[in-house]
């Protein structure tokens, strides 16, 4: 009797795992994340009232960054917008959502959003007509697509270009860096100075009136600090917790029975 227990509990336990285990998974993998502004923000062809939207990539077969907003409870759709790779040279463990500062009273326009830990985020792309207002203002390289509006359909095949202050268009794939640069071997002699310095690269710093009151982690991802790194962990303590739960349950029942009895 008490090896047929045993095995319901251990049972219980594993589907409880398998019932959880697939949920962290897609979190990963689709970049999911709440994010809440305190002021308005422009994104591509949209601009989002204050309030509290959920990110996530969408998962298409199209080799193509598609990035879905969604309402807080990620039950409506609000739009679906086209980026591209931005390469940064240091991840951090928090969510870090990066504006074109706008003149005036007009809303920030969202530019880039990195997923904790990943040195690779999404820059969004503009309308051509309205990247070339943020070139203008911002006096630099904007990533942009001809449609004003795409759809299901243009989203996954329309060119994606870059604009200049200027209005010129560049190749995208020059103007913006969206993988490491990569090293360049030589065969010359390397001719040293008295005083060598080593040339460091730094990440360019975005300075802007972030609206952004604060970013939540996704509801099926466990709690954890701001400060904390994105959890590698094994989680396998999750399923023998869930395992020793079902076992005291199983436990509570035999002691009620027998007192009933």
């Amino acid at each position: 009797m008490k090896i047929v227990k045993a095995a319901f509990c251990l049972l219980a336990a594993t589907v409880l795992g398998a019932a959880v285990l697939p949920s962290i998974r897609a979190d990963e993998s689709n970049k999911k994340t709440i994010v809440t502004f305190s002021q308005s923000v422009e994104v591509p062809g949209k601009v989002l009232p204050a309030g509290t939207y959920t990110f996530q990539l969408m998962d298409s077969p199209a080799d193509r960054h598609i990035v879905q907003i969604f309402n807080s409870d990620g039950s409506q759709i609000i739009t679906t917008v086209l980026a591209i790779n931005d390469y940064r040279l240091q991840p951090t463990g928090k969510t870090v959502m990066s504006f074109s500062e706008r003149p005036g009273d007009s809303p920030d326009a969202l530019r880039a959003w990195f997923y904790p830990g990943d040195t690779f985020g999404q820059e969004f792309v503009y309308p051509k007509a309205r990247a070339i207002q943020l070139a203008q203002t911002m006096n630099t390289i904007v990533p942009a697509v001809a449609a004003d509006t795409l759809d299901d359909s243009t989203i996954k095949t329309v060119a994606i270009v870059a604009v200049t202050p200027d209005q010129k268009e560049v190749d995208v794939a020059t103007a913006v860096q969206t993988a490491p640069p990569a090293a360049v071997a030589t065969t010359e002699p390397v001719v040293q100075t008295a005083t060598p310095v080593a040339a460091t690269p730094v990440e360019p710093v975005v300075q802007t009136t972030a609206p952004v009151a604060s970013v939540t982690p996704a509801p099926v991802a466990a709690d954890k600090d701001a400060d904390d790194l994105p959890q590698t962990a094994s989680n396998m303590p999750l399923i023998a917790l869930l395992g020793a739960l079902s076992i005291s349950l199983a436990l509570g029942l035999k002691l009620i029975l027998r007192i009933a009895a």
